[in-house]
Order: structure tokens, then C-alpha cells, then sequence
């Protein structure tokens, strides 16, 4: 592309970084930008500069929060005794939107990936055998999407957690296999959670 300032070329380039965001989709997003007024666009800036200096991983969950613990661990109306384990944060924000679920959360930061050069010790898995063992948690449930690399995640856990007194499920696969929970509408996904069933039913789809 050919253009005319060096900086809003620039602007194109850093907006093309962020995920599923092309060169033409840069280019739009960067003229909207310059036509915005001026107090709107300073508002923008300073939201992604507040967001990147104070937002926090909350310290027993990893969600993300404005302080050291979110406000999904720090409310006792929560069953504290129930994790749903979830790849990322958004996962998280796609069981809040179903209303049906009242445990707490652990986000794990992705799934165990070799050809990606993730593994277990990339994770947050460590964080959460803690907990298993130190008996804060009756039910651990495993609520990763319907994928090789989230099964493999799945039964590495299981192996680190089974000799605890800890009950340990799976949602129900009414998800498809492969996608992404945050693509699930509501209804599946809250049945899903709540009809879970015991993760050793499900050994025959991991081998």
C-alpha cells in the first residue's frame, strides 16, 4: 500500500498486530480514527494505556481483575469449594453470560500444545494441583473446548489430581468437537455444565 504520511502508516501497522485484523481492515479502523474527535480518539488511547498499566491475573483464579482478587473469588456467595477449570478468560465470560453457574473459576492460560511448544509447566496447572491438595476444592470440573490438545489437558491433570478426595468431571459434549466454547450459545453451554458427567466416562474418546 502506498501512503501519504508516515504516520498514519505506522497507526495501520501497529492495528494490523492485534489478531483477525488485515491490512484493508487496518486501513478503515485508522481513517475512523482520524475522523473522530479529537477528545473521543484521547479517550481510546488512554483506555488501552490504563487497561495495560493496571489490569491484574487475579491471584487465585488467573482471570483477569482491577485488583489482586477478582470479584468472582471474593464473593462468599460462591461455592468455593466447586473450580471450573477453562483455557482462558474468555471461556470464563461465556459461562458468567449463562447465570447458571455460581463456583469459582481457574484459568489454566491455554492447553497443553507440543507442536506449539506449549507444555505443562507453561501452564497454570501446578497452581491448581496446590489447591486440590491443600483440600480447598470438592469437584474439579473440566470445561476445556472439545479438542486432541484439550483432552490431552485434560487426562494430565486428572493424572496430578486423582489420588486427592476430589471429585473430578467434564461438561457434557453436546459441544461439537472442536469449537470454541466462546462460540456456543448460552443454552448449550449452561447444559452442558450442569448435566457434567464423571471424567473417567469419558477415557474412551481420550485413547
Amino acid at each position: 500500500m502506498d501512503f501519504s504520511s508516515k504516520l498514519f502508516e505506522k497507526l495501520v501497522n501497529d492495528i494490523a498486530l492485534l489478531p483477525g485484523i488485515g491490512k484493508r481492515s487496518a486501513v478503515r479502523m485508522a481513517l475512523h480514527i482520524f475522523k473522530m474527535p479529537k477528545e473521543q480518539s484521547f479517550q481510546l488511547a488512554n483506555s488501552i494505556i490504563n487497561f495495560k498499566e493496571h489490569v491484574l491475573y487475579c491471584q487465585k483464579c488467573h482471570n483477569i481483575s482491577d485488583v489482586p482478587i477478582c470479584h468472582i473469588c471474593s464473593n462468599p456467595k460462591r461455592n468455593h469449594a466447586t473450580v471450573c477449570v477453562v483455557e482462558d478468560i474468555r471461556d470464563v465470560m461465556a459461562f458468567e453470560s449463562t447465570g447458571l453457574y455460581q463456583g469459582l473459576y481457574h484459568v489454566l492460560g491455554g492447553k497443553i500444545s507440543p507442536i506449539d511448544g506449549i507444555g505443562p509447566s507453561d501452564l497454570t496447572i501446578e497452581a491448581l494441583v496446590q489447591k486440590v491438595a491443600a483440600g480447598e476444592v470438592n469437584e474439579v470440573i473440566f470445561a476445556l473446548s472439545s479438542t486432541i490438545e484439550a483432552d490431552t489437558t485434560n487426562f494430565y491433570i486428572y493424572k496430578k489430581i486423582k489420588d486427592f478426595s476430589v471429585k473430578i468431571t467434564c461438561i457434557s459434549r453436546g459441544i461439537s468437537f472442536g469449537n470454541e466454547l466462546e462460540y456456543t450459545d448460552e443454552v448449550t453451554l449452561g447444559k452442558s455444565l450442569l448435566y457434567r458427567i464423571p471424567f473417567e466416562n469419558t477415557f474412551d474418546n481420550i485413547h
